[in-house]
């Protein structure tokens, strides 16, 4: 059975300039079965409802402005999987929950960045689902549990976004991967909670966690850690760290 995966996706130049990440996906890839396919829930696909990918061959989308020109020539060209996106649907709606195809939506940065570093070859299905970022947490966890069954199916599934994400408090001078107190401070709260298996202060979190709103003024970025959690099974940490003094990298599994 495969796990489910939280990735902290960074900054788009992750797929030019890997850092610690890289060797830590690579890692995370050999020591896992090779998926047969894997779903995707990135911070970049907000929507009002829920909506999954269904192209046979999604495009790569550029979804960000101001980087390297060579960034902007990285291709993701992993192929889509018709068949597995009615199978989400039918998932989601089983559960309760609406959700419709949609056949023009590329990959984000939030999907094909992190994957780069995992699977380079581009050559595993990759499916994304929306994230209805106005519904919070605790939708992102029924996500999770209506499609906890596709693990059994050798199907991975990824919460791509980031453990912490304040753009406006990085420091965009800084070197080395020491974190400001703040970051910190939330970082452990979540990892604690989540060790304990605490679900009522996870969903809770904007209350009861330090520093929460300033950690995440918007919450895109943390709900696919609830997606993933949702999905999977007991919490282990598979790589921690920060860039740019704020912005949590953490890679998390579950199951």
């Amino acid at each position: 059975m495969q796990p489910s995966l939280f990735i902290s996706h960074g900054s788009p130049m992750l797929a030019l300039q890997p850092g610690a990440s890289g060797p830590a996906l690579a890692r995370l890839a050999s020591e896992l079965k090779r998926p047969d396919a894997i779903v995707v829930v990135s911070a970049h696909w907000e929507s009002e409802a829920l909506r999954v990918m269904s192209s046979s061959q999604p495009k790569t989308w550029h979804d960000f402005g101001g980087f390297p020109a060579e960034l902007y020539q990285v291709q993701y060209p992993a192929p889509g999987c018709p068949k597995l996106a009615e199978s989400i649907v039918q998932h989601l709606r089983a559960s309760g929950l609406d959700a419709q195809a949609d056949e023009r939506r590329p990959f984000d940065h939030g999907s094909w960045v992190p994957l780069s570093l995992l699977y380079p070859d581009a050559d595993i299905p990759v499916v994304q689902v929306s994230l209805p970022s106005r519904e919070g947490p605790g939708l992102q966890v029924r996500v999770g549990e209506a499609l906890a069954a596709l693990r059994e199916q050798n199907v991975l599934l990824i919460g791509s976004g980031s453990i912490t994400h304040n753009l406006g408090e990085l420091d965009w001078r800084s070197n080395g991967d020491e974190a400001a107190p703040w970051a910190l401070e939330f970082r452990d709260w979540m990892v604690e909670r989540l060790r304990e298996d605490d679900l009522a202060a996870l969903l809770d979190y904007r209350r009861q966690a330090p520093h929460a709103r300033r950690n995440h003024p918007s919450e895109e970025h943390l709900l696919p850690l609830f997606f993933a959690r949702g999905a999977g099974g007991t919490f282990a940490i598979e790589h921690q760290g920060f860039t740019l003094g704020a912005l949590g990298m953490d890679i998390y599994r579950f199951g």
